[in-house]
């Protein structure tokens, strides 16, 4: 029986500690939302710089609109990955009770009296 109980406190502990957030992934969040217009520019600007290198090598104007594209691509990809994380952490917001509510039921702006 004592084998038991044991198994089982480790298990409530095992859960406790996998409910606590880390000390400041509030603030990670915050810098990696903050990143996005950084890597959009960061990614524009190392298109421009392959595309300048490429024209260099080569001689043709085009590869510099190579690069460029390729800049740009990777910016969008920057854009779509950041809004993939926003819709995920959204939707699990929407799961949290106190908003399913709201959601389900509708928001009267005179009930906030």
């Amino acid at each position: 029986m004592e084998n038991k109980n044991t198994n089982e406190e480790i298990a409530i502990e095992t859960e406790n500690e996998a409910k606590v957030k880390p000390k400041h992934k509030d603030k990670l969040e915050a810098l990696d939302n903050m990143s996005l217009g950084i890597s959009i520019a960061v990614a524009i600007a190392i298109g421009v710089g392959v595309g300048l290198l490429l024209k260099s090598w080569t001689g043709y104007t085009w590869t510099l609109w190579v690069g460029i594209a390729y800049g740009v691509a990777a910016a969008i990809l920057n854009v779509y990955k950041a809004y993939k994380r926003a819709k995920k952490d959204l939707d699990k917001l929407a799961e949290d009770p106190k908003y399913k509510y709201a959601m389900e039921n509708g928001y009267k702006k005179e009930d906030d009296d």
